[in-house]
């Protein structure tokens, strides 16, 4: 089994080119919920939706979120009756936020909705949130703190940042599964997710990182930052804020305790040694996934790094 740990936009096309090279029966993603929030009394789960959509095939592509050709009857509506949108929320898009709150409030779990959902969808990835506990990521910045996607979507990520607090709600266990699939797996490929706020929720819960140390299987990550600037999102501000370089190296000494190889960018290559100095080895390749060839192409590399890295643990 492949094994990604993954956020929303980049871990999604990262995905959709490990499936063009591996049979997708045999990925599993652990997806980051520390977006996850409740608005109109309705719980969303912007990366988990935003995996599953872009796999159905399905996802606006010019946006990175949403459905292809909804529309926005009820966001208008809504806004003339004065509630808030500034989470842009189409009509196809609410029906899996309605979908999902009514299950969970009638005794579902997260883990059984997101798999109920991407069943239903048509999507052959296994799908599992981090967590079945609400895990939501916090920002702190100059103008006090705020829930990731107000400080992202609603302040237009314009804020100061001075920290991030994970997990905010309290303590969070893994869902169950998440321990095993990291222990069993033949691969885990870290996607080219924000590193604070995507990959950072997931391994900060109880015996992520742990089992990414231990397992057999090789480590492998691909670098979201190229040339010192992240490709979507803002990963530079955060990763300065708790005391990360903004660059491939990084990352890299960000996870260099549970990692074997980390891809990154033919930008970056004069990166190498600092990297290998880790102790980690590195491919250099073309990054930017802008179809599906190079969405592929990275994949295979992460994938071939792999076979020729052997987990210390």
């Amino acid at each position: 089994m492949i094994v990604v740990l993954a956020g929303g936009v980049g871990a999604a096309r990262f995905l959709e080119g490990v499936v063009q090279v591996a049979p997708a029966d045999r990925v599993t993603a652990i997806v980051n919920t520390g977006d996850d929030f409740e608005l109109h009394g309705l719980l969303i789960s912007p990366d988990l939706d935003i995996v599953t959509s872009t796999l159905a095939g399905v996802i606006d592509r010019e946006q990175g979120w949403g459905i292809a050709g909804d529309t926005t009857a009820c966001m208008e509506w809504l806004g003339r009756l004065g509630g808030p949108t500034w989470f842009k929320l189409g009509d196809r898009d609410l029906a899996l936020h309605i979908r999902r709150t009514a299950l969970l409030r009638g005794g579902a779990t997260l883990s059984q909705v997101a798999d109920s959902f991407r069943r239903a969808l048509g999507v052959a990835v296994r799908l599992v949130p981090m967590s079945d506990d609400p895990a939501p990521t916090h920002v702190l910045t100059a103008a006090g703190e705020f829930h990731f996607e107000e400080y992202f979507v609603q302040r237009r990520a314009q804020d100061e940042v001075r920290g991030v607090r994970l997990h905010a709600a309290g303590p969070a266990a893994p869902a169950p599964g998440v321990i095993e699939l990291i222990a069993s797996a033949e691969v885990v490929l870290v996607a080219p997710s924000n590193p604070v706020v995507s990959v950072g929720p997931i391994l900060a819960l109880p015996g992520v990182r742990e089992a990414l140390r231990a397992t057999a299987a090789p480590v492998v990550a691909v670098s979201p930052i190229v040339g010192g600037a992240a490709i979507k999102g803002p990963a530079v501000p955060l990763m300065r804020a708790v005391g990360m370089e903004a660059s491939a190296l990084g990352v890299a000494r960000a996870y260099a305790d549970f990692l074997d190889a980390i891809v990154i960018d033919q930008v970056d290559g004069e990166l190498t040694p600092a990297i290998e100095a880790l102790g980690l080895g590195v491919a250099v390749t073309d990054t930017i996934m802008r179809g599906p060839a190079e969405k592929a192409a990275l994949a295979r590399v992460a994938l071939a790094i792999a076979t020729v890295s052997r987990s210390p643990g």
